[in-house]
């Protein structure tokens, strides 16, 4: 029986084969098609786009990039257009060994493109569960998004600027987005498209707060009317909840919600993550995290979560060190900055946290500069340089922009010693709802309020007490053990009878056909009962005809590779491996044992 951790697949980005090159959005857009298609599959550990895409263009070992992606199957391939044809080639290949197990191409028009997503992303599942063992698979994983393909395009190249994540192509994606919609204003995956990128302007000042999250909230509403259970909308609405409605309950399940919808999505994982670790319930925090490290071991954003749950457990120096590497790759990283310098003065680094800012741009330090200037300086005893920025801080809290810095503030009342201060500070906080409430007030940086008893009371009522949510779903049997034992028997018959196994193109599909039973249902009866994969079972099948064909003095004249044809194999490197895998011996050598 397969381990469920090496149920993996890599979908690396499909080269673009066209002379246009502007068309490389497209191919982008397929290779993510497919990423989200495959997601859909419970029990199937697909890489996010960000950590395969951290590929494009390198030239990268395959069995190499298996053992930095975690994974056991690779997906590679490529798109050429032509006029309004598409070829769409794919190959699987087994990553450890770095032999290709499959591969099929594709001719269609550009007016079919979601059928094509569809029928290629089914056929990667079923080729996929073949080798890796049980998963179920819906009859379909992609469905038509739009009826006008020029809306596709458009949101294809939105978001293809969008996932630079920069303010500037914040804005050329949220045009594109505009562009899409005005062909078809209800086209799902552009509305919660554009709504992600008003959240993300809204963070990073590019919009003012308000207004980004007012636009942000109502393509949420737009998206569930469309599409109940779309994920990326509860998503973003836990995000909404959290920074504007300081709501951590509704914050909870709506996150809970799109990991439930979407296990695989790494985002919704970050976010639970989050939310455990605010209100200590690490052990939960760890699991969520860890998934996401799975899905996208090589995101940045991925390993800003994990710094930010090693600060949050006050592990400074290994904060510290995953901060300076997600700096090191991209020195725009504003959250990574805004924890960095809190993580130096935890780790007495005052004088470095003075000058932090000097070489920054402005654009980049928002408020973030202010308060960790005043922290330093407290820390430094420079009391005249605290009161300074504590004057700043006070100043600028009173503009519409202000959140950080308020909230800044109250962490220096709990460095400066200033505790009822600190807790008046909290009190007007709940009651106005404040944006960063929540993300303050278990910061280390507060930990001298601890012993107060007005602190834990605090505490309870901006944290409710929640259920731990479930990173993993649970897996369910598919047939009762009458149904497992009546059709175990039935496929053990129909081999021995009819020996579907010397046809080099079986597949679980069709092979669940002659003894009428669901692939899914076939899928799960193979690696619970017989505890292995469809093609280790298929395959010892013929191993154990080729051994005895092989030892028939009547085929003496015909070659091994001869007999591996005839006993089902299409692939020599497939024989050998597997061969050697179940007999120790290469065929030669197990021939002359005998």
């Amino acid at each position: 029986m397969t381990s469920e951790a090496n149920k993996s697949i890599a979908v690396l980005p499909f080269a673009n084969m066209s002379d246009k090159k502007d068309s490389e959005f497209f191919a982008d857009g397929i290779t993510e098609e497919i990423i989200n298609a495959l997601t859909r599959i419970p029990g199937l550990r697909v890489t996010s786009r960000t950590s395969s895409f951290f590929f494009k263009g390198k030239s990268v070992p395959i069995p190499e990039i298996g053992e930095q992606l975690g994974v056991s199957l690779i997906l590679e391939g490529s798109i050429r257009f032509g006029g309004n044809k598409v070829r769409i080639t794919a190959q699987l290949i087994q990553a450890k060994d770095d032999f290709h197990v499959w591969s099929d191409t594709w001719d269609r028009d550009l007016n079919d493109i979601f059928e094509v997503q569809d029928e290629i992303s089914l056929l990667i599942a079923e080729k996929s569960r073949e080798f890796l063992g049980h998963f179920e698979i819906d009859d379909h994983l992609v469905v038509p998004q739009t009826a006008s393909i020029s809306a596709y395009e458009y949101s294809l190249m939105a978001r293809f600027h969008k996932n630079k994540w920069n303010p500037e192509d914040s804005e050329r994606a949220a045009s594109y987005y505009t562009k899409s919609l005005e062909l078809d204003p209800n086209h799902v995956a552009s509305i919660i498209g554009l709504a992600d990128v008003y959240s993300f302007m809204g963070m990073t000042g590019t919009l003012p707060f308000e207004e980004a999250w007012m636009q942000c909230n109502e393509l949420i509403e737009k998206t569930l009317e469309l599409d109940p259970n779309n994920p990326e909308a509860y998503y973003q609405k836990g995000h909404s909840a959290f920074f504007t409605e300081c709501d951590f309950q509704k914050a909870f399940d709506l996150g809970s919600k799109a990991v439930q919808l979407k296990p695989n999505y790494v985002e919704a994982q970050q976010f639970m993550s989050f939310l455990h670790v605010l209100v200590g319930n690490n052990n939960k925090a760890k699991e969520h995290l860890d998934i996401a490290l799975e899905i996208d071991p090589l995101s940045q954003e991925t390993l800003f979560f994990k710094a930010y749950f090693d600060y949050m457990n006050r592990n400074f120096d290994a904060a510290h060190k995953q901060l300076s590497n997600c700096l090191e790759v991209n020195p725009k990283n504003i959250p990574a900055h805004a924890v960095m310098t809190l993580c130096m003065v935890q780790m007495g680094m005052y004088e470095q946290v003075v000058s932090y800012f000097d070489d920054l741009p402005v654009d980049l330090v928002l408020g973030e500069k202010i308060g960790s200037l005043g922290l330093a300086y407290a820390h430094l005893h420079d009391t005249a340089n605290t009161e300074k920025y504590m004057h700043q801080l006070k100043k600028d809290a009173q503009t519409p922009e202000g959140f950080t810095s308020d909230s800044f503030l109250f962490m220096m009342y709990a460095v400066t010693g200033q505790t009822d201060k600190a807790f008046e500070w909290v009190e007007t906080a709940i009651a106005n709802k404040s944006t960063l409430l929540m993300l303050r007030y278990p910061d280390p940086m507060v930990d001298s309020l601890r012993s107060d008893k007005r602190y834990e009371a605090y505490r309870e009522k901006i944290f409710p007490k929640i259920e731990s949510s479930t990173a993993h779903s649970s897996k369910k049997a598919l047939l009762d053990d009458a149904a497992a034992k009546e059709y175990r028997g039935r496929l053990l018959d129909h081999l021995a009878t009819n020996k579907p196994y010397l046809d080099a193109g079986l597949n679980l599909r069709t092979l669940a056909e002659q003894i009428d039973i669901h692939p899914n249902k076939l899928s799960w009866l193979i690696n619970e009962m017989q505890e292995q994969n469809f093609n280790q079972f298929i395959n010892n099948y013929r191993i154990a005809h080729f051994k005895k064909i092989a030892l028939d003095p009547q085929n003496s004249q015909f070659s091994i590779l001869g007999l591996a044809y005839d006993s089902g194999f299409n692939s020599k490197t497939v024989f050998n491996t597997y061969f050697k895998k179940s007999t120790g011996l290469s065929p030669k050598a197990w021939i002359q044992s005998q």
